[in-house]
C-alpha cells in the first residue's frame, strides 16, 4: 500500500488499469501502450493485476474487470470499470494534465 502511495502522490496524472490474466481483454495492452506513447511524460499509465494485489483491489473495492482510475497529486479524479478505447482513455487523462 505504501508503495501504491507513492505511486499517486505526483502532480501529473496517473492512469491505472486494474485487470486480472484470467479475463484479459485482447487488445488491453496495445491500448495502453497507445495511451502512454501518446501522452509521453505528461502522464504515468500503469497496470495492476487484480490477483497478485488483491488487498489493494479490495481496498479500493475493485471488483470489475478492467476497472480503470486516474489519480493526480494522491486523489482520484476518474474511475470506470469496463473497457475504454485507446482515444477516450487520452482525453480523459490530458484533462488533468
Amino acid at each position: 500500500m505504501t508503495k501504491f502511495g507513492e505511486l499517486i502522490s505526483v502532480d501529473k496524472p496517473v492512469l491505472i488499469d486494474f485487470y486480472a490474466d484470467w479475463n484479459e481483454v485482447e487488445n488491453s495492452v496495445q491500448t495502453l501502450r497507445d495511451v502512454a506513447a501518446a501522452l509521453g511524460d505528461k502522464a504515468k499509465v500503469i497496470k495492476i493485476d487484480i490477483k497478485k494485489n488483491e488487498t489493494l483491489a479490495d481496498a479500493l473495492r475493485v471488483k470489475g474487470n478492467p476497472t480503470f482510475m486516474i489519480y493526480k497529486n494522491g486523489e482520484m479524479k476518474w474511475r470506470q470499470t469496463g473497457f475504454q478505447d485507446a482515444n477516450t482513455l487520452i482525453g480523459l487523462v490530458q484533462q488533468y494534465v
